[in-house]
């Protein structure tokens, strides 16, 4: 049931959005979409502190939430998240399997009641503006079907979300009235992936590029204006849970596409397949988004998985360089891997952060600090933001780290505990929520609550 709350500052927002509008994808402040403006996890903004102070930065405001692993989005003074109200526990749920259910918890599918919700705040003093939620059951493993995993995107005035079961969404950024919609499971025939949809959606001109899923329809551009199909392309068994991105090669504009079976290069105006290398993820865990730097484009997913691909200079056509194993390369599993003068610096399996060469994937050094200080752990995950010439390193344990980091080693600067870890996985709690980074704060979520932190250079 929608339930939406108009709020006086609605003429103010428009007029911020025109702005907005005006100058492209966002204010130089803005971290409209997941991974920031450009999408390739890089803070741009000035007058940001060189570390901590010894009680940690100061928290700016709290608000309730429920759960997901959707990270916040923050565009033209507000803050948009999704999350799930639950009806019932998902573990008591009824199953959705033929027979005996599968012995491993990480696969058992349960029917779960419940309902997905955007949520707008405003980013000055946390002040809930505008709620829809919609009735949304899960039929995705029970054990992570928590919430939507999908962080939104804000661009002229469009918010664009997807939820875990493939509930598409355009609304208006302003009130929450909803635009247009779409239902990869009703319209395409798709049975929802193990662990929910998770593959954020593309703006590309008038394009919203999206993993759906099923014959012919593994990715599909729908306009960004109607919900109107333009293409659809690929024959994947799964969708996998990996972010379409575009590079430009060569003067040509590459849209990559890494499903359950294969990386695909292809045509973002017309779907039109470039080229195809058969690198197949362990499970369909394609997760992280494949980076390029210059024209070697790297992938990693679960089970110490990792390649090189090697782009050829002035045609659309790429050959395997090299693939990872246990030593060579990073096989991170949730988050993306950060490209940085001919480096791979990366968490890996077990929360083993490492840095590798990306021209032979041999690793320079690994450390566990970053993560769980001192040994591995089941599912140990750091998402890995530059800033300037440093990093800001984001643990599953709440942990915001300052850090530097080069070929010839991890030098940690400054460490704060911002947010506390609601979700039990492998014995632990964690939280999985990629954070955002706008108007010189932070902005965190776990199941309970979404945080903002000053992060400002303070004067002396």
């Amino acid at each position: 049931m929608k339930n939406i709350l108009f709020v006086s500052t609605f003429s103010g927002f428009v007029a911020t959005l025109t702005v907005f509008i005006a100058t492209g994808l966002c204010f130089a402040d803005d971290w409209p979409q997941w991974l920031g403006p450009k999408r390739d996890s890089v803070w741009r903004e000035t007058g940001i502190l060189k570390q901590f102070p010894e009680s940690g930065p100061r928290l700016r405001w709290s608000v309730s939430i429920g759960a997901g692993y959707s990270g916040p989005a923050v565009a033209a003074g507000r803050v948009f998240l999704t999350d799930r109200i639950m009806d019932g526990d998902p573990h008591t749920a009824s199953l959705l399997h033929k027979g005996k259910p599968p012995d491993n918890q990480n696969f058992v599918r349960r029917l779960i009641p419940g309902k997905e919700r955007i949520v707008c705040i405003r980013e000055a003093d946390g002040k809930q503006l505008w709620t829809y939620q919609y009735d949304c059951p899960y039929t995705s493993v029970a054990r992570y079907a928590i919430g939507p995993r999908i962080t939104p995107t804000i661009v002229g005035g469009r918010l664009f979300t997807l939820g875990a079961e493939g509930d598409l969404l355009a609304l208006d950024a302003a009130d929450g009235t909803v635009l247009w919609s779409r239902s990869f499971g009703r319209e395409y025939g798709v049975t929802t992936p193990e662990w929910g949809f998770s593959s954020h959606p593309l703006v590309d001109g008038n394009r919203l590029i999206c993993m759906v899923g099923g014959k012919g329809s593994t990715v599909v551009a729908f306009d960004i204006s109607s919900g109107r199909e333009i293409w659809r392309a690929l024959d994947g068994d799964s969708p996998g849970y990996c972010s379409p991105v575009i590079y430009e090669n060569g003067g040509i504009r590459q849209l990559i596409v890494w499903h359950g079976e294969s990386v695909n290069s292809l045509d973002p105006d017309t779907g039109n397949l470039f080229w195809s290398l058969p690198v197949k993820p362990t499970y369909a865990m394609s997760i992280g988004a494949p980076r390029v730097e210059n024209n070697i484009l790297y992938l990693m997913s679960y089970a110490s998985q990792s390649t090189a691909i090697e782009l050829a200079p002035t045609t659309p056509t790429a050959s395997i360089l090299w693939t990872g194993n246990n030593t060579r390369g990073i096989g991170g599993v949730f988050n993306t891997p950060f490209l940085d003068k001919g480096y791979i610096y990366a968490c890996g399996h077990n929360g083993r952060y490492a840095c590798a060469e990306l021209l032979s994937g041999k690793r320079r050094w690994t450390t566990f600090a970053p993560s769980t200080g001192n040994r591995p752990a089941s599912w140990a995950n750091v998402f890995t933001v530059k800033h300037d010439n440093r990093f800001f390193l984001a643990n599953d344990f709440g942990d915001l780290i300052i850090a530097k980091m080069d070929a010839t080693g991890y030098q940690e600067i400054s460490r704060a505990h911002l947010i506390d870890p609601t979700h039990n996985i492998g014995n632990r709690e964690v939280v999985w929520s990629h954070p955002a980074f706008a108007n010189r704060s932070v902005y965190l979520r776990n199941d309970r609550e979404i945080r903002s932190y000053d992060l400002s250079k303070r004067s002396p």
